[in-house]
């Protein structure tokens, strides 16, 4: 992990808040210094930078920090190198999406640039005879040792991605490090590591698509998975390639073209079925595909695909990993709540999302759940049940800044229509209308 070049109040106060967690007397003691210390420190923030001695001390508290601290402590500082960059772009309770950070046109140049020569390079690696390695061989090989350091950083990435309040604020390091990854691929000959970096290409593409697919960027997280794909199919990877087919296929279920996502799917399930068998892969897009048929109305398919998924609790091991590939059962009562919606079975709906939200889930998906049941209460007519959950989920979303809970919301807004004569529904449209889905 990246350590701080050099500390000030603003750093301090990220380690002592929001990574250790910690008051700021039993923070002042772990330093070994009078608290007063450390509240001018944070009071002055960026401005005031401690004397060498203590530069020295917050290294060692961060470096002694459990693994789940330091985590916190970077997806903090990432969010705060983007505040600098954009100052709107990060509050205490993230705003309406027009002080929400947006992903300017420098930095989606950036990212094609990096998709055009990552495709570029993959698509050489046939052509070895016309590459002249000589020539760049001086910039320097890539090893197998460095190889699993970058692999390290990958996993460690999505877990920054996982534990940071607002998803696109893990986008900067993310597109650093696809620079590193794309420019390694241009260092190497070597048929091992070339497929090695392939597999991360394809790990952290997937991952700068779930960026721009929470943000509600569906075009740019379908180029994300559209390479990914490749990388995935270069490398051998079946399982990568099958969550990269699966993932961009997703994005035609959420705009609910599903017929149109049903052939991408039926390919994801080609492939997967190729992969590893210890895996989840199979039983993921299984999940996928019955959303897939909810939509087009047929709950004897969609069941079909839900039982198929649920054969996943009779894997052992290690079947799903830290990254691009996280499903384990636990989402199922959620997934089918979602599809049940969506088919208008009240009936079967309501004892699968109140499972699910009896679970300990992710504030994200919290809001999704929350806003199937208000769904769920404008299908029976319960006003009480539309507005208390849809009013939860509207703080989960502006809590989380997510575009996919936004989505949802919007979505719910359109629906809303029957009910308009009653003040109450009046009023939460008022406040669904205030989440745009502009890209």
């Amino acid at each position: 992990m990246p350590g701080v070049e050099t500390w000030t109040g603003a750093e301090a106060r990220l380690l002592r808040k929001v990574a250790l967690r910690l008051s700021l007397r039993d923070f002042a003691d772990r330093l070994g210094i009078p608290s007063r210390t450390v509240s001018k420190w944070e009071q002055a923030g960026a401005s005031r930078v401690p004397r060498p001695h203590m530069q020295a001390i917050l290294d060692t508290v961060l470096e002694r920090a459990d693994p789940a601290a330091r985590l916190r402590f970077e997806a903090a500082l990432a969010e705060r190198q983007v505040a600098l960059m954009n100052p709107a772009a990060v509050v205490d309770v993230v705003p309406d999406r027009a002080r929400g950070l947006e992903f300017d046109d420098l930095s989606r140049r950036e990212l094609l640039r990096l998709m055009t020569m990552a495709g570029s390079l993959i698509a050489m690696a046939g052509l070895e005879n016309d590459i002249d390695w000589e020539r760049i061989e001086h910039v320097g090989r890539i090893d197998p040792e460095t190889v699993n350091e970058y692999a390290a950083l990958n996993g460690h990435l999505w877990q920054v991605f996982a534990l940071a309040k607002t998803k696109r604020h893990a986008y900067p390091i993310v597109r650093e490090h696809l620079g590193v990854l794309v420019s390694a691929l241009q260092r190497t000959h070597s048929e091992e590591v070339h497929r090695e970096l392939c597999s991360l290409i394809a790990d952290l593409f997937q991952l700068a698509g779930e960026i721009f697919f929470d943000s509600n960027r569906y075009t740019d997280a379908a180029h994300c998975y559209t390479l990914a794909a490749s990388a995935g199919k270069e490398a051998g990877a079946h399982d990568l390639w099958a969550t990269a087919l699966t993932r961009h296929a997703f994005i035609g279920v959420y705009e609910h073209q599903h017929a149109d996502a049903r052939p991408m799917l039926d390919l994801a399930a080609g492939v997967a079925s190729k992969g590893d068998p210890g895996l989840s892969t199979r039983f993921w897009v299984s999940t996928v595909q019955a959303q897939v048929h909810a939509g087009l109305g047929d709950l004897a398919a969609c069941q079909r695909s839900l039982d198929h998924a649920e054969d996943v609790h009779h894997l052992t091991g290690r079947i799903h990993t830290d990254g691009w590939l996280r499903f384990d059962g636990s989402r199922l009562p959620e997934e089918r709540g979602a599809c049940y919606v969506a088919l208008r079975r009240a009936d079967l709906a309501e004892q699968a999302l109140d499972t699910a939200l009896s679970m300990d889930i992710s504030a994200r998906r919290r809001g999704g759940v929350l806003t199937d049941l208000a769904s769920l209460g404008l299908q029976q007519g319960d006003v009480d049940q539309l507005i208390v959950h849809a009013d939860a989920a509207v703080e989960v979303a502006r809590t989380t800044g997510s575009g996919w809970v936004e989505r949802k919301l919007t979505g719910l807004n359109k629906q809303l229509t029957p009910l308009m004569g009653e003040p109450r529904v009046n009023q939460l449209s008022q406040k669904l209308a205030s989440f745009s889905t502009a890209p």
